[in-house]
């Protein structure tokens, strides 16, 4: 199988110098074209967060915490009478032998 020339060209590179570190970087064309679609994906992640997520206001921000520290407590509560159980049932278990 024969790489046509026009579609795989390895010689071809892209220089870009660097004010923040001083180094001159050497990038192919796949690593360029790697770096464009993740700048397009990091701006639109951008964009979106900033005109399509619906942001919760100050009154549903405190109720929705209100809930999950409610939540919490009373998993705990659970976890903790279980432990409890758990180790009672076994100090009398051990207690017989």
């Amino acid at each position: 199988m024969r790489l046509d020339p026009g579609v795989f060209k390895p010689w071809k590179f892209h220089f870009r110098f660097s004010l923040l570190n001083y180094q001159i970087i050497l990038l192919s064309h796949d690593q360029i074209i790697i770096m464009n679609k993740v700048t397009t994906y990091f701006r639109e992640s951008y964009k979106e967060l900033l005109e399509k997520v619906t942001w919760p206001n100050w009154l549903q921000l405190q109720q929705s915490t209100m809930i999950v520290l409610g939540a919490t407590l009373v998993i705990t509560a659970i976890v903790w009478m279980m432990d409890f159980v758990a180790a009672g049932g076994l100090n009398f278990i051990y207690k017989l032998f």
